[in-house]
């Protein structure tokens, strides 16, 4: 089947790009390459998937002639791309345009496909607010704009299935990690300090917040396990993550064990919006997808750090 994967050479995206291609299916993946973070390692992720035969179309979700240059025989779409995160660089006109517009606009063209059986928007546990630990059925309380917008866009994807002009999910992704990280995300962070003899940033009181921190195999194992079950996805929204807590103190010292180095920190101020604990509750996806995540965190920050000497130390 051919599957279109927006954000394709984000993160995620790209571990899910991969693996679907790996299943047998054709892959399209969309990026604008925005320049939230370098776009050398989008492009890094970009060379990787071009070499497993993937299609990467750099192009903005908001274009107007979105329609004419995407492929009309899609089954699958997974839609990853948004604004991420809750940067003090980013505007709510960031997270405005490409969590709510954008989203609205990949629906527009996702209505006229003929052949679609699933559209599967892909959001965040920060849709719960500052405690994320709930079922689904939760009244949502986010806490930033990041949070507000990725709640907007998930009901715009909702919608549509509630009209019946689509089926549609939304899958709610815990603090993922693993190869391909974002730079300003934590592990990618405390690898970098570490080796390059930096000062990690800790905002204050962040070191007991408690992660529901999951390899992003793990993430993927669920996120690709929806195929073929729509009629029993359709309508959904699905927690991903695993149900084991770690403290941010303890993911410092995971990646201190692995590189066998202490970091040194500096305590900066605290996030307006920072999540104070995660826990994913997966009763869910087990019953629906039959999820099991299995990698620990220190196995996932090994698969990271060995990822990270691969490309970025010389």
């Amino acid at each position: 089947m051919k599957i279109l994967v927006t954000g394709a050479v984000g993160f995620i995206g790209s571990h899910t790009a991969e693996r679907l291609q790996s299943l047998g299916h054709q892959v399209v993946g969309i990026d604008n390459f925005s320049p939230y973070y370098s776009e050398s390692l989008k492009k890094l992720n970009e060379k990787a998937l071009l070499e497993k035969g993937i299609t990467v179309i750099k192009k903005d979700l908001t274009d107007a002639d979105l329609v004419q240059r995407l492929p009309q025989d899609v089954a699958y779409i997974f839609h990853f791309a948004a604004q991420p995160g809750i940067s003090k660089t980013s505007t709510f006109e960031d997270y405005f345009t490409n969590n709510i517009l954008a989203t609205k606009n990949l629906i527009d063209y996702a209505l006229q496909l003929p052949n679609l059986k699933m559209f599967a928007n892909i959001g965040t546990s920060s849709i719960y607010g500052l405690e994320a630990t709930f079922p689904e059925s939760m009244a949502p309380k986010p806490a930033s704009h990041y949070g507000v917008t990725k709640l907007a866009a998930e009901q715009l994807v909702l919608q549509k299935s509630r009209e019946k002009k689509m089926k549609a999910c939304s899958l709610r992704l815990y603090s993922v990690i693993g190869p391909r990280e974002r730079p300003e995300k934590m592990y990618t962070k405390l690898i970098a300090c570490a080796f390059n003899d930096q000062a990690f940033p800790l905002y204050k009181g962040s070191a007991t917040h408690l992660r529901s921190f999951t390899y992003v195999g793990d993430i993927v194992d669920g996120i690709v396990s929806i195929i073929d079950k729509e009629h029993a996805v359709d309508g959904e929204i699905i927690n991903l993550g695993t149900e084991v807590e770690h403290t941010t103190q303890e993911g410092i010292e995971a990646v201190e064990s692995v590189i066998g180095k202490s970091i040194k920190i500096a305590h900066v101020e605290a996030r307006a919006g920072d999540q104070l604990r995660t826990k994913a509750n997966i009763d869910k996806a087990k019953k629906l997808l039959a999820y099991n995540p299995q990698t620990t965190l220190l196995d996932g920050v090994k698969k990271q750090v060995e990822w990270y000497k691969a490309h970025f130390l010389k």
